[in-house]
């Protein structure tokens, strides 16, 4: 298939509770500011891609709502508050409903480029398929065609869950696409990748950085 036919579903955590194995990469007081560039540089570019026509996020906490809909997005509340799979039901199954492709992706994609995920939404085929991360064990990308439950397996060795019910792993190599972040030795993995204008003027101003040079984001104060 071809043209804007995906709606693409992202669950964001309350920023307060989100990305605990990440803590002490920046100052205590700096990480819910992390965790929200992250999600907004992996929601510009999933907005961005030229195969999506929606995108969907699953959140209770407002400043990711406001966010996230100053990017085009459309924020919804996490209906179920239930842990993640329950969140990206929700959203894939009950909000965009059976009749649309659907494609959920991790919130923690700060490298991600548009191009990418076109590419592995039109690598897609009928069905359920999945992208797993670069340590091969988690998933970053699940995808449903229309008329197919999503049923996401999300969690601990959910590349392995996913296979087994019949998913089918996508193999290209995605390299923004595949590099969620989890830890600081992740975080600096992206940056190397080239992260999102966001995470780099964050951590720019937080002197972390000297440059946002191989990150495409200018010199000088970040807004």
């Amino acid at each position: 298939m071809s043209g804007a036919d995906w709606t693409a579903v992202i669950p964001v955590k309350r920023l307060s509770a989100a990305k605990s194995r990440l803590r002490g990469a920046v100052l205590d007081a700096r990480h819910e500011d992390l965790a929200l560039a992250m999600v907004r540089d992996t929601v510009a570019a999933v907005t961005s891609c030229a195969l999506v026509a929606e995108v969907l996020v699953v959140t209770d906490d407002p400043a990711a709502t406001a966010a996230v809909a100053a990017l085009g997005a459309r924020a919804v509340p996490d209906r179920p508050g239930a842990g993640l799979n329950a969140a990206l039901r929700f959203g894939a199954d009950l909000v965009a409903g059976l009749s649309r492709r659907r494609a959920v992706l991790t919130g923690d994609l700060p490298a991600l480029r548009a191009d990418e995920l076109g590419e592995a939404l039109a690598a897609a085929g009928a069905g359920r398929s999945f992208v797993a991360d670069a340590a091969g064990t988690g998933t970053v990308l699940l995808t449903a065609d229309a008329g197919v439950p999503l049923e996401p397996r999300f969690g601990v060795g959910s590349a392995e869950s996913h296979a087994a019910s019949h998913a089918r792993a996508l193999s290209g190599s995605w390299p923004g696409l595949r590099q969620d972040v989890d830890t600081a030795d992740d975080l600096r993995t992206v940056l190397a990748l080239g992260a999102g204008e966001h995470t780099c003027a964050l951590l720019r101003d937080l002197g972390l950085i000297a440059d946002c040079g191989a990150c495409g984001v200018p010199a000088g104060p970040h807004r």
